[in-house]
């Protein structure tokens, strides 16, 4: 085993300029109120690696060109479709107009694990949620259904930036194998 140089792994990655011929995941990511300038810098720098659709940045969640995201994100708002829109609502409502199903990414009443989707629950939206107070009720009311990642320790939660790249890339995977013959 030898690792890869950069430019080994380089040669079979995108650019920004053969982008657009890349099949991205159907996920589109509504951030509401996240604090952290350097949890969206990493929100950003997996939502590359995992190459979603879009990424809106909602609420007083911080957005580019913040020195902090910029410095975590390492490139990636380049490649990243994103857009600030205030009023998460609108996001919301826009997408299930177009028939995408929204989740959130919260433990509820009636949440279930997110290893447990299936690949037609694509195109999806996928709400994250503030780092202390979580998703608000009110976004919780205008979802289809809340997903969770099991905890098995003391604490309830994870770092946001964490919860969503373990759940996007189990999105990817679903996805990936759902789509195998396409």
């Amino acid at each position: 085993m030898k690792k890869l140089t950069h430019d080994q792994v380089s040669k079979n990655r995108s650019t920004l300029d053969t982008l657009h011929k890349v099949k991205r995941l159907p996920v589109y990511v509504i951030l509401n109120s996240i604090r952290s300038n350097y949890n969206v810098g990493s929100i950003f720098r997996t939502s590359d690696g995992a190459m979603i659709e879009k990424l809106y940045l909602c609420g007083y969640t911080p957005h580019p060109p913040k020195k902090e995201i910029m410095k975590t994100a390492l490139g990636a708002t380049e490649s990243v479709n994103w857009e600030y829109v205030e009023d998460p609502k609108e996001v919301i409502l826009l997408l299930k107009k177009k028939g995408v199903k929204v989740a959130a990414l919260e433990l509820t009443d009636n949440s279930f694990p997110h290893y447990k989707l299936k690949a037609d629950t694509f195109p999806l939206a996928l709400i994250i949620g503030n780092e202390i107070t979580g998703v608000s009720q009110e976004l919780l009311d205008l979802c289809d259904f809340s997903i969770e990642i099991p905890q098995y320790g003391v604490k309830q939660s994870l770092n946001v930036a964490v919860a969503y790249g373990i759940t996007v890339f189990e999105l990817r995977k679903i996805y990936d194998i759902g789509n195998i013959s396409n």
